[in-house]
């Protein structure tokens, strides 16, 4: 295959234009720095001297031109290597001098290809104004001209990506519009080159006069996008007011000239009278009178607050084609309505336009935006109103199908083709970087259909390959064209001739390519064409015809084609006939002039041709001939008149081939017989005998034919293996060559999609076994064969089946042990890092034992393969050493292996067994009666560890609680809990001497019973006095609370009084007097109220009068109490350096007297402790302990009616600093 082209070039010249007199200079930059450069002008060489100049600089090559003239507008070009750039010159005429040539002056407005900066205005998400590739760029600030003169502004816009043509405005001033004042003494003029894609406008100021001096703007506009440029003309000479041919830019003769500072004319109009406006416009200068009300009444409206709005529209808003926008505004009444129009036209809801009121908001929601919604838009409540635009933004162009590599024969057609996703879009075509245009010789031709875009190439050429790329405003797509030449095939040889004296020789041959020429020669010396010799060449058959042979002529003629080393060559064999005007009988005698002059001879036709068998033949008289082939006689019974044409019959049957038939055709004339078969077939083939006799005798010769063809199509291919962007194909030889051997094959391939094949080989490949290259991963392709012998090429094969170039996987990662036993193990591993296009279909696990040769005896440790990342190899035998490897399969086969680092020994290993008890059971787990527990504790060990339960202390019968014990956990279940199955349980699992318990507290908890011995204390007034005994039932849990209902007797309706009251008395008020009321009591636990309450036995009755109030007599109660610790101290372990305290909580009456002890010493006048009290909480604080600071701390609590004390141990632990 031929490799692909490059340019040499990393920076190319470009065109210029340069005005006479002046240099230019042209750079290339090179890729590599030892390139070697020349330059051309008109394609003969250019070398350095006083006109041009070339210098190198590393890789920076420039060619100067001096003293450029009109003869050096030529076509230049710069090579390299196989690399070159063509480019041109383009000389302008040098413009006449402001000063000396009055009557010619020119101030250029250049709008050069660079980007211009935005101004500053609200068109909203990111809408550009700019002019397409542009920027105004003013050679003077300030122009001068004498009076009388002809001043000329060009202004050049460079239109490459503007869809339409751009416009453009002159002003002077401010305001005054100069297309209204063509005329006499002003012309505006514009052209477009299309080669450089350029606007060329013109403004001419004919016999300037004084007052055409001041400032002047030049603005170019297309669509969305501005520029501008400004710049000043002073005129020179005596001014012209007043006079009757001051043109007609003289609009400010009659102004008066003002003496006064610079003013805001703008203000002074918003504050004036209408009635003054054109005086103030007259005395200011402003002549556009229309322009400024128009702005006047702009700012008028600025300055006016709106009454119906409190926010209106942005000025712009931009959105993509095909999203959706929502434009808001923000009214004064909530309740108003309001009118949407676009481009004054109003709009109804749809379902693309969807109109919303919230409050004061108001929105337009435009859904799927398309170019036709580019439009301005107005919101309007009652008289006023608000406007808008909206730009609708294009989305980039996307190439959907890319371009497709394509390798030609020289001479054909190219048709690269894409497909975008918007129809008429606009996209360009470049080759090795350069852009295609269409050129006047149509060797590009591009081809636009719908979404489809075409490259044409005419005639391909050697020139024409390399790569080519298709750009849109979203992507890009490249295809490498590869162009082959030709190998010219020889469809016919020229043969050996042998004629006689006056009769004519022709040698003919046919070639593969009709465009070929050539040359015939004759023993070396080139044939020249005369009245006896011609040469002729229609289509692909060249001939050489010999009118009236002479001796002379015999010879070699050879035939060489043009441009090819190689000839066709036969020899002329000239026959001298002997006239004997001695009449006698001569035996017949045939004449093969064929292999050797041998009598036996073998002659090759491709099938299809005609055979025709020329045999010279002698005799007198003439003699009778007989064909046969094989066994079967052909008889030919020839007649002494040497123009008629013999009846052929069969000798061995009953079939006569005559004139008449179609294929088989026998002639005899004098000194020849000739035997024909058009179209000749593989049955045709055979040995063909010819008998010649007359009564002086007889005479036979053997001709054999072999009749070949192009071979039978190969068998269909297999794919043997794909890589990632290659494949390995076979396939079986034709079950029929043709007669020929086969000399190779030539294979094909195609995308799935597709319908273009590729050639692989244009040499006949002599092996059945190809690997294909240059494919891409992840794509489908299919492949062909033809096979090639020395007729010509075969049908092609059948496809093959559908395959994927890819790449197997890498290998999987972290491969390790999990777990082993004595006949098992477990693997795990993570999928590998890269997988590549190919679905990953699973992994293989295999394993060798050590000593074995791992490479040759990897055994399958699971059938077939896994989709899991982890597996368990069971049967294994104890002891043995085993490797251990996985390899991830996909459509490309394995991947490389994971190996474990070392052998591994099929042996249980040892483990102490542990419980990992959870969380949760950590503290008391409580159920309530009738619930379902399921108790899963895990644990590890190994071999599998003995577990046992108990429950307080005794073994756990299995009719109270169900156990289901597993190689990693053990499971207690009780389907329904009763009270009995309170208690601690413990999981005890063992391996022989090694065991670990674990104490899981079951509370099962149920509703508390009654509450007792309800009786009504006291009654007085509106209260009521009652107590109760707590429950005997409080249901394994602690009594939470109390409810009391109250009902009056005479409806019984129970309201309850208390909730969640802790205490067993309380007093009820808010009694009706007179009333007779009872009272219950529920208990409250965990689990809810108490089943049944506790009711008074006797109602209460409040007495309505006769209510003496008797004051208690009360005894002076007794609240003395000894001392007791309600919280005694805990033992605690502490680290050196911190502080710590120890705590307990005590009651007395009188407050006891708090001592602390260490040791049974005294410390409380050591400063290193701290004692608090607090609400009966005592708190020992012991700052920064040592190790000496450890012992047994005891708090004793003394008052008059006796005293308690309480001890813990404090252990202090040293600080080992990690």
């Amino acid at each position: 295959l031929p490799r692909p082209w490059f340019s040499a070039f990393a920076k190319k010249p470009k065109t210029q234009e340069a005005e006479e007199g002046s240099s230019v200079v042209f750079e290339a930059e090179t890729e590599k720095s030892d390139a070697k450069v020349k330059w051309q002008c008109n394609s003969k060489d250019i070398a350095s001297d006083t006109k041009y100049v070339i210098t190198a600089d590393g890789n920076v090559h420039s060619l100067t031109i001096k003293a450029i003239t009109k003869e050096d507008a030529n076509s230049y070009a710069v090579i390299a290597g196989g690399s070159k750039v063509k480019f041109e010159l383009k000389v302008i005429s040098k413009p006449d001098a402001p000063a000396e040539a009055p009557a010619s002056e020119a101030g250029t407005v250049n709008v050069e290809p660079a980007p211009a900066p935005p101004p500053t205005a609200p068109t909203g998400e990111g809408h550009d104004p700019r002019p397409a590739e542009g920027e105004c760029v003013k050679p003077h600030d300030n122009l001068s001209s004498c009076a009388g003169g002809n001043i000329t502004f060009v202004a050049k816009v460079n239109a490459e990506s503007l869809l339409k043509k751009p416009s453009i405005k002159w002003f002077k001033g401010k305001w005054m519009d100069l297309a209204s004042k063509s005329g006499k003494h002003l012309q505006l003029k514009e052209s477009y080159d299309r080669n450089t894609k350029v606007y060329t406008f013109e403004m001419h100021l004919i016999a300037a006069k004084a007052n055409f001096a001041g400032a002047y703007r030049c603005e170019v506009t297309s669509k969305d996008k501005f520029d501008s440029c400004n710049f000043n003309l002073t005129v020179h000479g005596d001014s012209t007011d007043g006079n009757e041919d001051s043109g007609e830019l003289d609009f400010s003769t009659l102004l008066k000239k003002s003496t006064e500072p610079d003013l805001d004319v703008w203000d002074i109009l918003r504050h004036a009278p209408a009635s003054e406006y054109e005086k103030i416009a007259f005395q200011y200068g402003i002549t556009d009178l229309r322009g400024m009300l128009k702005r006047l009444k702009k700012m008028k409206k600025e300055e006016k607050k709106s009454e119906a709005f409190l926010k209106k529209l942005d000025p712009a808003y931009q959105v993509s084609k095909g999203h959706k926008i929502k434009l808001a505004v923000e009214v004064a009444n909530p309740d108003v309505e309001v009118k949407w129009l676009k481009n004054g036209q109003e709009l109804q809801p749809t379902g693309r336009y969807i109109f919303e009121s919230v409050g004061n908001m108001r929105y337009l929601t435009i859904n799927h935006c398309s170019l036709a919604d580019d439009a301005a838009y107005c919101c309007v409540v009652g008289e006023e109103k608000c406007t808008t635009e909206l730009f609708v933004k294009e989305p980039p162009i996307l190439i959907v199908k890319n371009l497709e590599d394509q390798m030609v024969m020289k001479g054909e057609r190219v048709e690269l083709e894409c497909e975008v996703s918007e129809e008429g879009a606009n996209v360009k075509w470049e080759k090795d970087g350069v852009e295609l245009t269409r050129d006047e010789s149509f060797k590009y031709r591009f081809k636009k259909d719908g979404c489809k875009h075409v490259l044409m190439i005419n005639e391909a050429t050697k020139e024409d390959c390399g790569h080519y790329k298709v750009k849109t405003n979203g992507g890009e797509s490249m295809a490498e064209v590869m162009v082959q030449e030709k190998e010219l095939e020889i469809y016919q040889s020229i043969a050996d001739l042998t004629v006689k004296a006056k009769d004519q020789a022709v040698f003919k041959c046919e070639v593969s390519d009709e465009n070929v020429r050539g040359t015939w020669y004759k023993n070396g010396v080139e044939v020249k064409p005369d009245a006896r010799i011609n040469t002729t060449h229609i289509g692909r058959i060249h001939k050489l015809t010999i009118d009236d042979v002479k001796p002379e002529d015999e010879g070699d003629y050879t035939f060489v084609p043009d441009g090819y080393a190689f000839n066709l060559s036969a020899k002329l064999n000239f026959l001298e006939v002997k006239i004997d005007y001695v009449p006698r009988q001569d035996p017949p005698k045939i004449h093969l002039d064929c292999m050797g002059r041998t009598s036996e001879s073998t002659i090759v036709v491709v099938a299809g041709n005609k055979l025709r068998l020329d045999v010279p033949i002698t005799g007198d008289p003439a003699p009778t001939v007989i064909w046969t082939k094989g066994e079967k006689k052909t008889a030919l019974s020839s007649s002494s008149v040497p123009e008629c044409t013999n009846v052929g019959e069969e000798a061995d049957s009953d079939k006569v081939i005559t004139e008449g038939d179609d294929r088989v055709h026998v002639e005899t004339t004098k000194g020849h017989c000739v035997f024909t078969i058009e179209g000749a077939e593989k049955q045709d083939e055979g040995v063909y005998s010819v008998v010649v006799r007359n009564p002086a005798g007889e005479d036979t010769a053997d001709i054999n034919v072999k009749v070949v063809d192009v071979p039978d199509p190969p068998q269909i291919p297999r794919i043997l293996s794909v890589g990632e962007d290659s494949c390995v194909v076979e396939w079986d030889p034709p079950l029929f060559d043709g007669g020929q051997p086969i000399i190779g094959y030539v294979l094909e391939r195609k995308k799935k999609k597709s319908y273009r094949w590729m050639r692989l080989n244009f040499d006949p490949y002599p092996e059945t076994t190809y690997e294909a290259k240059r494919m891409i991963e992840g794509v489908p392709y299919e492949m062909r064969v033809y096979a090639v012998n020395s007729i010509g090429m075969s049908r092609h094969s059948p496809a093959s089946q559908p395959f994927v170039p890819v790449a197997p996987t890498s290998e999987p990662t972290g491969l390790c042990v999990d777990d082993i036993s004595d006949t098992s193990i477990s693997l795990k591993w993570r999928p590998p890092e890269r997988i590549g296009s190919a679905e990953l279909e699973g992994y293989g696990v295999e394993y060798c034992k050590e000593g074995s040769k791992c490479s040759d005896e990897w055994i399958p440790a699971i059938q077939g393969l896994t989709e899991r990342t982890s597996v368990i190899i069971r049967d294994l035998t104890t002891g043995d050493k085993l490797q251990f490897r996985v390899r991830a399969y996909n459509m490309a086969g394995p991947s490389p292996p994971a190996t474990l680092a070392q052998h591994i020994t099929i042996r249980e290993i040892m483990q102490r067994p542990k419980i990992w008890l959870p969380r949760n059971l950590r503290q008391t787990l409580i159920k309530k009666v009738g619930d379902t527990v399921n108790i899963v504790i895990p644990f590890q060990g190994k071999p599998r560890p003995k577990v046992t339960w108990s429950k307080d202390g005794e073994p756990l019968n299995s009719a109270f609680a169900s156990v289901r014990n597993s190689e990693t956990d053990s499971i207690l279940f009780i389907r329904k809990t009763e009270r009995k199955h309170s208690g601690k349980y413990v999981l005890q699992v063992q391996i022989e001497n090694v065991e670990d318990t674990a104490t899981v507290t079951l509370q099962i908890v149920d509703l508390p019973g009654s509450p007792e011995a309800l009786k009504i204390v006291d009654v007085w007034g509106f209260n009521v006095a009652l107590e109760w005994k707590p429950p005997k039932d409080n249901g394994n849990c602690e009594i939470t609370g109390y409810t009391i209902q109250k009902a009056d007797k005479k409806t019984m309706e129970w309201y309850t009084i208390y909730e969640q009251y802790r205490r067993t008395h309380c007093v009820i008020s808010d009694l009706i007097m007179g009333n007779e009321y009872v009272f219950r009591v529920f208990a409250i636990n965990l689990v809810g109220l108490s089943p049944e309450p506790c009711n008074t036995f006797e109602p209460c009755v409040c007495v309505s009068s006769g209510i003496v109030y008797k004051p208690p007599t009360y005894k002076d109660p007794d609240f003395s109490e000894a001392p007791k610790f309600t919280h005694p101290l805990v033992n605690r372990s502490v680290v050196a350096g911190y502080n710590a305290t120890l705590s307990c909580s005590v009651r007395g009456i009188p407050k006891p007297k708090v001592t602390w002890y260490k040791n049974k010493m005294d410390i409380s006048n050591e400063a290193k402790y701290r004692m608090l009290s607090q609400q009966g909480v005592l708190t020992l604080e012991i700052r920064k302990p040592c190790l000496f600071d450890g012992g047994v701390y005891t708090c004793k609590a003394v008052n008059d009616s006796g005293e308690d004390s309480v001890e813990c141990k404090l252990e202090v632990r040293r600080n080992n600093p990690q």
